[in-house]
Order: C-alpha cells, then structure tokens, then sequence
C-alpha cells in the first residue's frame, strides 16, 4: 500500500484499526484514504490516543486535536500563541501530556475539565509517560525532569546532565530514564539511585530510540547501523558494550521502531530504504529496497506485523512483514 502525499509526514503511527499519517500541511491521513484536517498549520507532534482509536496531534496553531476515521476532529487543548512541540499519551491511565514553551500540560481524555501546568526553568523539548502512565519525564536543557501527572502543586526529581537533551523515553520496566543530546550521544538515569548511564560514539544526533524484546534491548539510530544496547537485569548498559545490526557505510540510519513485547526492529535510511530485522536472526528483510528521499517516519504495527514509513518528499507506505 502506497501513498504520495503532497506535503511531508510529520509522523507515522497504528492505532488499533491500522496506519496514520500526520503531515506537515496539519492533515492526519488514515490508510483507508480517509482525511482530516485537524490544525490550521502544520502538524509537529503525534500519538496514538490512549483509548487507542486515532491520534492526538499538536500543531504549530498551538492546539491538540483528536482525530478519528469516523469523526470529526475535536480539539482538546490548546496553549494561546506558542507551538505544542512534542506530545505522548498513556493507555493505562488515559492521560495525555504536551508541552509548549517551557510548560509540560497534562489532560485526560475521560475528563475534559482536568489540566494540570507545570512550569520548567528553560524549553521543553521531549516529553514521555511511563508504562504505568501515573509519572512524566520531560527533557529539557540540563537534563531531564520527572513529575506526577495528577499531582497539582509539587517540585520535580531533577536528573542533571550538563547540555542539549533533545528527547526522552523510559524503559518498559519504569526503571530507566533516557534522553537523546543534541552533540551525538545518550544519556540515562537508573531511577532507583539517579546512576547516570554514558551511551555515546555515535557518529551523528540519534533522532530516535526503540525497547523491543520484553524491553531487553533498546534499538537507536545516528549510526551506520542500528545500535542495540543491553537492558538486562537491575544494571541495565552499566558496564556493557553495544552492538551492531545492518551496518552499511554507504548510508545511516535515522530512524528505528520497535515493540516492547515483540523482538522486531524497523530501520529507516538516509538513503530512502527500509528494512526489518530480529537481532536474534540473520539478514535483513528490505521492506522498501529502492533508494530515494531520506526516510522521516517511520512506525512498527503493535503486533509487529506491518511497517509504516513515509519520506521527506512525501512519498509514503504500508508494508506487511514476511515472518517466514
């Protein structure tokens, strides 16, 4: 199945009926051809809504938009004048969290009266829920931010890390907090006692991380390969080296997806090409071999059974997964 939309993907996501595409031109793009037209700009965030039927967007017109295939799109928020920059949403507790500016907002998708605003010192640049859906952690200059979502009036875990922290993601067992830095490298925290986890030697900005194997491995781009590290046991990376899947020299990766309870990995190329691959297994399966425009979405099927990826020239598919 394939698609040529006539702006760029901003993100490509499954929710429970299948692929999405947010674009640039503020539209979301369902694979059954239907189209909203949910910001009056561009789409610059995404999420599949917690009760998992359609996605949350945020949108440079300042709004968070829920859109559906049989529905119209309902606003659910919006931050007067400034960018919702990033967003995600937590199927357990069915709360929502985006940030504008230098504010991390939460809402529930149950209650559309609840808001909570909690104001960090500089920008917020990633936010992320953890499995359970009841904390936040934020990304920010300096490090990285853990809130309560429901608690109105408190001072956040601060775990310091001198730069750039461009993203953030927890591990799937809550143990483990980890960000992305604008000068080529990961950090991360073990929650228990802030031990900070060093992950660096990548030769470029790793623009997306990836738990897959009953969280046992996280998968990263900005190398030639896919960089697994090690998250096994109450240590985590501590101590261990990373490995390599699908080096090619000729190109990098830049961007992976995965499935927690799945042991599939999905890379996106600089080159245009897509492939997916078990760590465990050898070769690589070329879901897209030919080359093109860099790949800017990239997203694996809950199941891990199919792969949604879309290029910056607009050029966009869905792609089922041989799992002979």
């Amino acid at each position: 199945m394939n698609f040529d939309f006539d702006a760029q993907v901003t993100a490509a996501l499954f929710d429970r009926a299948g692929a999405v595409f947010a674009l640039g031109d503020g539209s979301v793009r369902f694979d059954d051809r239907t189209v909203v037209q949910a910001h009056d700009g561009a789409v610059l965030c995404a999420a599949v809504h917690p009760f998992g039927d359609g996605v949350v967007t945020g949108g440079d017109d300042g709004q968070v938009v829920w859109s559906r295939r049989d529905a119209d799109a309902v606003v659910l928020a919006s931050a007067k004048n400034q960018w919702i920059d990033s967003i995600d949403a937590a199927p357990a507790s069915g709360l929502i969290a985006f940030s504008h500016g230098r504010t991390l907002a939460v809402i529930d998708a149950k209650d559309p009266a609840f808001r909570r605003d909690f104001a960090h010192e500089r920008t917020v640049s990633g936010v992320a829920f953890e499995p359970k859906g009841r904390r936040i952690a934020t990304s920010t200059y300096g490090g990285a931010a853990l809130w309560y979502a429901r608690i109105e009036k408190q001072q956040p875990v601060l775990l310091k890390w001198a730069g750039s922290h461009t993203a953030v993601a927890f591990s799937p067992d809550g143990a483990f907090v980890v960000t992305a830095m604008q000068d080529n490298q990961l950090h991360g925290w073990r929650l228990k006692d802030a031990k900070n986890l060093r992950m660096g030697g990548y030769p470029g900005k790793v623009r997306s991380v990836a738990f897959l194997s009953n969280g046992q491995l996280m998968a990263t781009s900005g190398a030639q390969g896919v960089v697994m590290w090690p998250f096994i046991g109450s240590n985590g990376p501590m101590g261990r080296e990373a490995s390599e899947i699908g080096f090619d020299d000729s190109t990098v990766v830049n961007l992976v997806a995965g499935c927690a309870d799945h042991g599939r990995v999905a890379a996106g190329l600089a080159d245009g090409r897509v492939w997916v691959a078990a760590p465990a297994d050898q070769g690589l399966q070329f879901l897209k071999a030919d080359k093109g425009a860099a790949i800017t979405a990239l997203a694996l099927s809950p199941a891990a059974a199919r792969v949604a990826w879309a290029d910056e020239d607009g050029r966009a598919g869905v792609s089922d997964i041989d799992r002979r």
